[in-house]
């Protein structure tokens, strides 16, 4: 009888927990992303090189108003711009000012600081961390200083914005991190959360 009272409360908790974090259900797949958001926006970083022009070698990080200042070109506005467009915008800026004849551009983001995650409940510093290209559920929960000892570490949802809606993906991190399973790919956005376990 007693054990039947406890499953009960036990149930009765779980419910609890899952209405805490917005009434929506949890499942455990998650959608197929079209794909890595990689526009530019404020606070991001990048490298920009110039083949066979070392002194145009910089790093940058975009403005609060999106932009940047580039040597002989001024003001760039590159916010919404993805690397490569704004690679080409560099060549063509210091083409046809005349500056190089034919100029090879090449642009690496270093950090993605306008796209974030969160990392919340169970874990040692949760928080918001910067989005990176191909950033994984147990990567993102590495960034958080990992689990708490009372992680309920098969419980951790993902809740994600799709078509406008927001929606619950568990992830069982033991059987990922056992080889049971696959790494989750977070998108920007993403909220993790790690609940306790209910005893």
């Amino acid at each position: 009888m007693r054990s039947a009272v406890r499953s009960s409360l036990l149930v009765s908790l779980a419910l609890l927990l899952l209405s805490a974090c917005g009434g929506a259900s949890v499942t455990t797949t998650l959608p197929v992303l079209p794909g890595d958001d990689t526009t530019l926006g404020s606070g991001d970083v990048f490298d920009v090189r110039v083949f066979g022009e070392a002194d145009l070698a910089a790093t940058y990080r975009v403005a609060q108003d999106g932009s940047i200042d580039f040597p002989l070109v001024g003001r760039l506005a590159v916010a919404g711009l993805e690397p490569t467009a704004v690679a080409d915008l560099l060549s063509e800026r210091l083409r046809s000012g005349q500056y190089l004849r034919d100029p090879q551009v090449s642009v690496l983001v270093k950090e993605y600081n306008s796209k974030r995650i969160s990392i919340m409940g169970a874990v040692a510093r949760p928080g918001t961390f910067p989005m990176s290209s191909g950033l994984t559920v147990v990567q993102a929960i590495s960034l958080a200083g990992g689990f708490t000892p009372l992680a309920s570490r098969n419980s951790t949802v993902v809740s994600r914005r799709v078509n406008g809606q927001v929606r619950r993906y568990r992830v069982q991190v033991d059987d990922v991190t056992g080889g049971g399973a696959s790494d989750v790919p977070l998108a920007t956005g993403d909220i993790v959360f790690v609940p306790e376990r209910v005893f």
